[in-house]
């Protein structure tokens, strides 16, 4: 008995990740669906040369036809299945660190949104607004996701130059907190995303287009040690939700 044609579900999986954030570049879909270079442009051939996709000719980047732009098929509900599991997990894991919780999905080559969060019932609690938007390098997310990603320092650059920071910070002190996220399993932005919040954030691998959680407090409500040991509960939570997604 056979199984599944691998470059038919890669092929399939290129079309779902444009559906939700095209237009994407060559490296930004071989990024995201782990796929080599080589492998990844034979696909998208395929799939021009059959009218799937298209290729902008002067930014490069790679879109669905038109014929398939509309199509409700492809959109196969991945941030809305991974947002209805995590949203018991996040609740609870809100409650008992008194954090404010985010679950981000990146949604094109530049910009993540919010999934999905939850809250603590604590009297003076953080809260986030509901399906905001945020530059793909901005905050501890996008150190997260970056690491996670193990992106290049070019790349990294990139996604650094739209931010606007709080606090000054240099690319190069931004570049060595990706590379200690990439060491520890997640990120920490104190201050420099917004004014008297501390998030730690940590990136999901391995679920299409790219998801990330976080967790905000008021920033110096807690000392060095429980910041980090909010770190590793974050991991624990990401390491229980990436279990329910094989």
């Amino acid at each position: 008995m056979t199984g599944p044609v691998r470059s038919v579900s890669q092929a399939f999986a290129i079309l779902r990740l444009l559906a939700d954030t095209s237009p994407l570049s060559l490296s930004d879909i071989g990024r995201v669906l782990e796929l080599s270079p080589s492998s990844c442009l034979n696909l998208l051939k395929t799939l021009a040369a059959e009218g799937a996709v298209e290729r902008d000719a002067r930014s490069k980047q790679y879109r669905l036809a038109l014929a398939w732009a509309g199509s409700e098929v492809l959109r196969d509900g991945t941030a809305l299945r991974l947002a209805e599991r995590a949203q018991p997990m996040m609740t609870r894991f809100a409650q008992a660190t008194e954090a404010a919780v985010g679950l981000w999905k990146i949604v094109s080559r530049d910009r993540m949104q919010l999934a999905a969060h939850a809250e603590s019932e604590a009297g003076m609690r953080l809260r986030l607004a509901d399906a905001q938007r945020q530059p793909l390098g901005g905050g501890a997310a996008g150190r997260a996701i970056a690491a996670a990603q193990g992106v290049d320092d070019a790349e990294l650059a990139r996604r650094y130059a739209p931010v606007r920071w709080q606090a000054q910070l240099p690319f190069e002190t931004y570049a060595a907190q990706v590379r200690e996220a990439a060491r520890k399993g997640f990120a920490v932005d104190r201050d420099y995303a917004h004014r008297g919040v501390c998030t730690v954030a940590v990136g999901l691998v391995g679920i299409a287009p790219g998801f990330c959680l976080s967790a905000s407090i008021f920033a110096g409500s807690r000392g060095e040690a429980e910041v980090e040991a909010l770190g590793l509960k974050l991991l624990a939570l990401r390491d229980e939700l990436s279990l329910g997604a094989q």
